[in-house]
């Protein structure tokens, strides 16, 4: 929640990846958000995403946004969601792979936000990037998991972004206020990632 390998046959990895190392690639931004939450306020208020601070060259903010979070409710779901998707797609990418769909999902809604969202003034929080990594994952079921669950694991993330473009936040949300842009940007960047590790690989294969 965000406030204000396989080969060409798809049978088995072609980059080996232990589960254990995707989680601890995965368990970097927990740990990240953690050390920025014992720093309180005045962490959080130093490293969120603020439009007038990034404009006038606190280019810091752009990535360390993503990392702190409005409460302990805030982090706590946050990390929930982190650890789920840790479970289900650890091993789907190396851990090159995976840091670049994070660091493309971070991205995407920075670039959104500065560029689309001028009336937005801060930001705080991981769900826009965990949205980036469950498109991935997304992607990487369509070559290695069966078509039923990849189909609906893609109907699911499109369905849950298509309602909050239209309708805003579910209301699992609670009182939290909710940027939904920065999911929909999310998904977009690590979608960007994603096809862009397939492509890789492709090419890879083609020169072999």
């Amino acid at each position: 929640m965000s406030e204000g390998l396989l080969d060409t046959t798809g049978s088995q990895l072609a980059h080996p990846i232990s589960r254990i190392q995707g989680m601890w690639l995965l368990g970097l931004p927990c740990a990240v958000s953690v050390l920025f939450a014992l720093g309180g306020e005045p962490a959080r208020l130093a490293m969120r995403y603020e439009r007038a601070g990034v404009l006038a060259g606190d280019y810091w903010r752009l990535m360390t946004g993503h990392l702190v979070h409005g409460g302990l409710a805030h982090l706590l779901l946050n990390m929930a969601g982190l650890g789920l998707i840790a479970a289900l797609f650890s091993r789907d990418y190396t851990l090159r792979q995976w840091l670049i769909v994070l660091l493309l999902s971070a991205m995407a809604i920075d670039t959104g936000f500065v560029l689309f969202e001028p009336q937005l003034q801060w930001y705080v929080g991981l769900s826009g990037v965990l949205h980036g990594a469950l498109a991935a994952g997304a992607v990487a079921w369509w070559r290695h998991e069966s078509k039923p669950l990849a189909l609906a694991l893609t109907v699911g993330l499109i369905g849950k972004l298509a309602w909050e473009q239209w309708q805003g936040a579910l209301p699992l949300s609670g009182d939290m206020p909710v940027i939904v842009d920065a999911h929909l940007y999310g998904a977009i960047g690590g979608l960007v990632g994603a096809f862009g590790i397939y492509l890789s690989r492709q090419r890879w294969s083609v020169r072999r």
